[in-house]
């Protein structure tokens, strides 16, 4: 793999270039100027309180700094923010902060923290990995997989909801962001190229399977056995499905219905707020009517009215020495996690993903975060899907998430016992079902097998195994398929074109060959892994068309060479001129012969066997040919042959 470095860096340093070229007309903007992708034109007044936005826009429209931008990544899109984003980005983010209430407190549970600390993870994470993030759309918080995970991790040092498990989740918390934002700054981010599209959609459709199937027990009011994993809950849903609880069902329909058609209608409304009102007033109806026992419409619960309290980590070596194997694994899992969501989102939304600054975005968060008493938190499907779909623009969606998320738990966390779980679970049915991304999966399955495999065996990975192992295993299976078409590269044989008036060279296998010269183009590069296929494909050359001792070998398809394909080279070479011919390459890039260069490799083929003509290389090379067999041969296969014999009656 060492041969392709440069072309990772390449794809890096595109995405970079794509991103600042986004906004680059933005950046040049004037007020009143309208920007693709903006609601309105950008507004020439601001209230009082954008005092400091006005200030803003200038210093990101004439900040050139990269270094900059990547410890400030606002600078990148503040100038997108408008009248119209802001009001879209207020909507988006309260309804990600209705999301977060119940959720908050189910995924603390699952985390063996108490109530609230889910709560917690929701605020200042969400809001820290907004501001110094790359990714626009990506909300930070509690997860089912990073509580699981942590509950795993912890649960045999402490007993979970103890005030030493407690101290643990802080501490491990610390330790994560730490890792996480190292390997920001050391530019490890380059590892979010090897996660595939196929990865990504695969394992988004394995997703949304699992957030509806957790769902389920509220949907249709069905006491789904705890713990239960995904084939058995559904089989038991399944199964008992003609026992759903009607009420409890009707309310999360009309939530899911109401939701669909205020989308459909109205786009631009807080549609996912209104379904949740919807299934508020149908429930509390149906109470008022029926009373809550015959109902069996249970509601999220009041849930306690505080500011996060201040905290901070025990870095003693004892524990740190107790924790760094989960740390290590959690800030593997957390980033994989963020990373596949920022870019399935990405997907959707055409902004592309800078993977260095989402490390140091989720790393400060989680850094920050574990002195607010916030424990891991990493990107969140649910409410990242939410997040986009109820029209965010900025980042400041998340921002106000967070913010408001705070504002909610002091003031309205009483209300909350009116916010039934059946509503939640039909808008949260709404936002798995908008997670499946159809059209890429049957481009993918018409396009390559190869890649539809991948994304099977991520689908099903995701269903069936943890998460973190789902999208490991996607990205294995990508490198070793990518792997194996690299190490076979393709070589076709060429020849002229006698159609063609200068014989361009051409790929026909019933045109003729010249009898003393085989010519071959290698299309991918020569690195190591390859070396054994393309000596073998040599072998059979020799074997099979012994005649042919000469070989011009076509590389302007080849665009790396390394230590062991340059040595292959040479030992060609050597072969054919003991066998009485020779070795001739042809319009070798410079990027393919820097190492035959520094290793003196192309001294030993001889500089005089490379050619960027391929007039002068057949020219020379014919020059080189057995003038015997050439005055012998009944074909004309280059202009410089002579003409052929006369037949004798």
């Amino acid at each position: 793999m060492a041969s392709h470095g440069p072309e990772t860096r390449l794809v890096h340093v595109q995405l970079q270039e794509r991103h600042d070229e986004m906004l680059q007309p933005i950046h040049n903007a004037q007020p009143g100027d309208s920007q693709p992708g903006d609601a309105e034109p950008i507004p020439d007044t601001w209230g009082r309180a954008d005092t400091w936005g006005r200030a803003l826009i200038p210093l990101a429209g004439k900040t050139r700094s990269p270094y900059l931008k990547r410890f400030l990544p606002a600078l990148r899109w503040w100038p997108r923010v408008s009248r119209a984003t802001l009001r879209m980005d207020f909507a988006a983010g309260l309804t990600g902060a209705v999301i977060a209430l119940p959720q908050g407190v189910a995924f603390a549970t699952i985390a063996g923290m108490p109530p609230e600390y889910g709560l917690y993870a929701g605020m200042v994470p969400a809001i820290i990995a907004a501001l110094f993030g790359s990714s626009w759309h990506l909300v930070s918080g509690p997860t089912t997989a990073a509580s699981i995970v942590m509950f795993s991790a912890l649960s045999s040092h402490a007993a979970p909801g103890s005030e030493h498990y407690v101290v643990l989740a802080i501490t491990l918390t610390f330790m994560v962001g730490v890792i996480q934002f190292a390997m920001g700054v050391l530019r490890f981010g380059v590892l979010i190229n090897f996660v595939s599209q196929a990865v990504i959609v695969g394992f988004t459709a394995g997703a949304a399977i699992l957030i509806a199937t957790k769902q389920a027990q509220n949907f249709f009011g069905l006491p789904v056995p705890a713990g239960a994993h995904v084939h058995d809950a559904l089989y038991y849903v399944i199964m008992h499905l003609t026992e759903a609880h009607p009420w409890v069902s009707l309310v999360a329909l009309v939530t899911l219905a109401v939701g669909i058609l205020t989308r459909r209608l109205w786009p631009r409304s807080p549609y996912m707020i209104t379904a949740l009102l919807a299934g508020a007033l149908i429930a509390a109806l149906l109470n008022r009517l029926l009373g809550e026992a015959s109902t069996g419409i249970h509601m999220v619960g009041a849930l306690p009215r505080m500011l996060p309290p201040l905290s901070s980590p025990d870095l003693s070596i004892a524990n740190i020495k107790e924790l760094a194997p989960a740390a290590l694994a959690m800030t593997l899992f957390a980033l994989t996690e963020a990373v596949s969501i920022a870019r399935s989102i990405s997907l959707r939304s055409g902004q592309p993903i800078e993977g260095n600054q989402e490390f140091i975005g989720q790393g400060l968060s989680n850094m920050v975060g574990s002195f607010f008493s916030a424990y891991v938190a990493t990107g969140s499907f649910n409410r990242s899907g939410a997040n986009y779909d109820a029209g965010a623009r900025t980042p400041l969606a998340a921002v106000f998430a967070g913010a408001l998320l705070i504002v909610i738990v002091l003031v309205i966390a009483p209300a909350t016992a009116y916010l039934p779980n059946a509503a939640m679970a039909g808008l949260l049915f709404m936002v798995a079902w908008r997670l499946i991304d159809f059209h890429r999966v049957r481009a993918i399955f018409r396009a390559s097998r190869a890649e539809t495999t991948v994304m099977a065996v991520t689908f099903f990975g995701t269903l069936m195994l943890e998460l973190e192992f789902a999208i490991l295993l996607g990205v294995m299976l990508s490198l070793m398929i990518y792997l194996r078409r690299t190490s076979r590269p393709r070589m076709i044989p060429r020849v002229p074109d006698p159609s063609s008036l200068h014989r361009k060279f051409t790929t026909n296998t019933k045109l003729d060959e010249c009898p003393q010269l085989k010519m071959v183009r290698i299309d991918d590069s020569l690195y190591f892994g390859a070396v054994a296929h393309v000596r073998e494909m040599f072998r059979r050359m020799r074997e099979h068309y012994p005649s042919q001792k000469h070989l011009l070998l076509l590389a302007q398809g080849i665009n790396q060479v390394d230590v062991e394909g340059a040595e292959l080279l040479l030992e060609e070479a050597e072969i054919r001129r003991q066998a009485g011919g020779d070795f001739y390459l042809y319009q070798l890039k410079d990027s393919a012969g820097d190492v035959m260069e520094k290793g003196g490799y192309l001294d030993r083929i001889g500089r005089d066997h490379l050619y960027v003509s391929k007039g002068h290389a057949i020219r020379n090379i014919f020059e080189r040919l057995d003038k015997s067999i050439c005055a012998q041969c009944q074909k004309r296969i280059f202009l410089e042959c002579p003409p052929p014999p006369e037949s004798v009656d």
